[in-house]
């Protein structure tokens, strides 16, 4: 083959990779993110304990999926009592329908902020908190670890290897007691019978590691908040989807 005929394939090759990159999505870029915060207090109230709204959120103009399951997460997370009624049709609409149904000394937060971005994933975490007059607020604490590439919201089934679940457990409950020990509380008798290692629902995929968060008074009392254990990506080699490592490049 000439040097001619080799240095045109090598500028076709080079030429074909630059059009391929303008026309495919660059998940090394992150993705834009506009925040939206409000605070309202019940019209015409003027007494110090007027009802109260909070909402601290955010907004993805190129990602809609991600945007719509952000503020339906939040608008679920608002509810006393799941599925008792129907979910208002906005977060606005949420918190007009709060302010005329709220007691005085009754406030409600909801906040969702992006944790990190890394290799395709944008990892959202959403938290409320109910003030209902009582000693001890409801607090509530949710991720979503959303795939830019599939466009969806992965599920622990969605990370893990086939058959690999019990496996996660398992170390996550490594990590716990690694935590109780840290922590200075594993020597503690009446903390380790009552305070048991529990599975959560709140997964996050963090560039650092895997992330695993409690509600309160699952595993720790009230006072200590929500508890986060971490699993390193090392600990989760054969059980997460390798896919999901995160890259180091």
């Amino acid at each position: 083959m000439s040097l001619l005929r080799i240095t045109t394939l090598a500028c076709f090759a080079l030429a074909l990779g630059a059009c391929q990159s303008l026309f495919q999505p660059n998940f090394r870029a992150p993705l834009d993110v506009q925040r939206d915060a409000s605070e309202q207090i019940k019209p015409g109230c003027a007494t110090p304990d007027c009802p109260l709204v909070n909402v601290d959120t955010v907004h993805f103009p190129d990602e809609p999926s991600l945007d719509s399951l952000v503020q339906h997460t939040l608008l679920q997370m608002a509810r006393n009592t799941p599925g008792a009624t129907p979910l208002p049709a906005s977060l606005k609409a949420y918190e007009q329908q709060f302010l005329q149904q709220a007691p005085n000394s009754t406030n409600s937060y909801l906040q969702a902020k992006v944790r990190e971005q890394h290799d395709g994933l944008v990892i959202v975490e959403l938290s409320s908190y109910l003030e209902n007059g009582n000693d001890h607020g409801i607090p509530g604490r949710e991720f979503i670890n959303y795939s830019r590439p599939l466009h969806k919201a992965l599920t622990l089934q969605d990370m893990l290897l086939p058959g690999e679940e019990d496996a996660f457990w398992l170390t996550a409950q490594q990590a716990h007691k690694e935590w109780m020990i840290d922590n200075k509380i594993a020597q503690d008798p009446a903390f380790v019978q009552t305070w048991k290692f529990q599975k959560t629902p709140n997964v996050a995929l963090t560039y650092g590691g895997v992330i695993l968060k409690y509600p309160v008074e699952t595993i720790a009392p009230y006072a200590m908040g929500h508890i986060e254990l971490k699993m390193s990506y090392l600990q989760l080699n054969g059980i997460l989807k390798p896919e999901l490592f995160p890259s180091r490049g």
